[in-house]
């Protein structure tokens, strides 16, 4: 359904200042096109629903599992704005570990960068923020802080820690993992809205709501 619903594109296939014909345009989907969800529809829970994909599953098996149609992959696409699905799923564990070993020459021992871990003063005042990603200066050197009452030194090493290369693959994976479904009640309202949406305009190069011209 999806490719039947994008319009096509009449282009010219000689140079403009040439006499053209009929048989001198070529017709294609016109991808240009694109349906982008409002993002403030990702505020109100009764359209969408989150999931958390499982490991190893694929689109088709979220469509079919949310839709009763793997078909409809293509409206989890769009619902997320993924722009490719084959870098904005995640991987499934074998293929992220082929992934790392295949872009990095060590990715188990290099290190991407240094974040702080879990650390509180004496007072019991947080004294950075967990997960802050830092320098390998900050780790090998000493960080003051104010405690609330004194300043107080404290070994980066300490509340600081690395993490390689394939960690932090890792972790920007898990994070494509939770994405939104579109309830199915709203399906058939989503679906009429993206035909809608795809029908063309009068306009200078119009032929029909379907079909237009470019390259005259």
């Amino acid at each position: 359904m999806y490719f039947r619903s994008i319009p096509n594109l009449e282009y010219g296939t000689k140079p403009i200042s040439y006499p053209f014909s009929d048989s001198d345009y070529v017709v294609a989907k016109n991808f240009f096109r694109r349906y982008r969800v409002n993002e403030d529809a990702f505020s109100y829970a009764v359209y969408f629903k989150r999931y958390a994909v499982l490991e190893g599953e694929s689109i088709y098996q979220v469509a079919e599992k949310a839709y009763e149609d793997p078909m409809l992959d293509w409206v989890v696409v769009l619902t997320n704005g993924m722009v490719n699905p084959l870098f904005d799923w995640p991987m499934s564990s074998s293929e992220l570990r082929k992934h790392c070993e295949a872009n990095y020459n060590n990715p188990y021992g290099d290190i991407s960068h240094y974040e702080v871990v879990e650390a509180y003063a004496e007072s019991g005042i947080p004294i950075l923020q967990e997960g802050l990603k830092v320098d390998e200066t900050f780790y090998n050197s000493t960080y003051k802080y104010w405690d609330g009452t004194q300043v107080r030194s404290i070994l980066g090493s300490s509340i600081s820690r690395p993490v390689t290369v394939y960690e932090n693959e890792e972790t920007e994976n898990e994070k494509k993992r939770e994405i939104f479904i579109l309830k199915p009640n709203y399906l058939t309202p989503f679906l009429d809205d993206f035909r809608k949406n795809n029908l063309y305009q009068k306009s200078s190069d119009f032929i029909t709501t379907g079909l237009k011209r470019t390259g005259q």
